[in-house]
């Protein structure tokens, strides 16, 4: 074998072995949309991916199907697995606490959207939920004329929709002249569809015939509620309806006339996946400081009240 073909057949042995390399050096992240049977959250976890994709990364996106113990577990096999960087989508740092403290002990950046603010995480990517809550109450007490009888639809098992329905009862206490007749509060189930259609009915029967308003925590129950109301015939403007959350299903009823619900405040979900995979790359990748995005634990992103009057721009 002459020089120059043995330094022929090392170049190709050396390609060969690093090939498998290469092949390996792909950034890997973990997204974990804590329910993906929501709406909400499959937008945002799935807009990450995407955008973590098609930066040439490769993306694992998981379901925790709702269930804390499975989001925990999760967690813990991805700490494990040593990923570059967590995304999670509507998780729960208060429970997924220790999880959270052994990802930063191992070195493992954790984003989180539309969670709440943790000292494990690098930061939660939310909207002003106070700001959300009053545009959502008070669009329907203006409708009201700052009169009338309520039902309300909640769940306490998210600290977005908790604190929406805090400045709610924060607004109404100081408008005396729209009174709540009855709520609904959600169950933290995975049948959460069930859960809302089963318990609205109930306030709907009892008290539909007094009732000239409807506020539901997010868009998902709204749906659940305008087909609920829409069966008994209920038309558009009877009761004024609003929600939160926004998305193309939720314009699509505000814009329909058969439909019942009349307006939501949107929140960017896609951006919030978007802005998410970007931390990721400034921050862990690039090693920018964490000052260069957000100023404390929360990266803050627009919200938009959406209803008869400028639903088109949305469609």
């Amino acid at each position: 074998m002459t020089e120059t073909t043995r330094r022929g057949v090392l170049l190709a042995g050396a390609s060969l072995l690093a090939a498998p390399a290469l092949a390996q050096a792909a950034t890997e992240i973990a997204i974990i949309g804590f329910q993906m049977s929501s709406e909400t959250h499959a937008r945002a976890a799935n807009a990450a991916a995407s955008a973590a994709r098609a930066k040439g990364w490769n993306a694992t996106v998981l379901n925790s199907e709702g269930a804390l113990p499975r989001h925990a577990e999760q967690l813990d096999t991805l700490i494990q697995r040593r990923p570059k960087a967590i995304i999670v989508a509507m998780g729960k740092p208060v429970e997924a606490e220790a999880q959270f403290q052994r990802a930063k002990a191992a070195g493992i950046p954790v984003v989180t959207i539309m969670a709440g603010a943790s000292p494990h995480t690098v930061f939660d990517i939310q909207v002003n939920e106070y700001k959300v809550g009053a545009d959502a109450a008070l669009w329907l007490l203006g409708e009201l004329g700052y009169q009338g009888n309520i039902l309300t639809q909640r769940f306490e098992g998210n600290v977005g929709t908790r604190i929406r329905g805090k400045v709610l009862d924060a607004v109404l206490s100081e408008n005396t002249g729209v009174r709540v007749l009855a709520t609904h509060t959600m169950a933290r189930t995975a049948s959460w569809r069930d859960d809302v259609r089963q318990g609205f009915s109930g306030l709907l029967l009892r008290h539909a015939a007094n009732t000239q308003g409807i506020w539901a925590s997010f868009d998902g129950q709204a749906f659940v509620i305008d087909d609920l109301l829409q069966a008994r015939g209920v038309k558009k403007g009877d009761i004024k309806f609003v929600s939160i959350d926004g998305g193309a299903e939720t314009y699509r009823r505000i814009a329909d006339p058969e439909s019942t619900l009349m307006a939501t405040v949107t929140i960017p979900f896609e951006e919030m996946g978007n802005k998410a995979v970007e931390a990721v790359d400034r921050i862990v990748l690039k090693g920018e400081a964490k000052g260069a995005m957000a100023s404390g634990p929360y990266l803050f992103l627009d919200s938009q009240l959406v209803d008869g009057n400028n639903v088109q721009r949305f469609l």
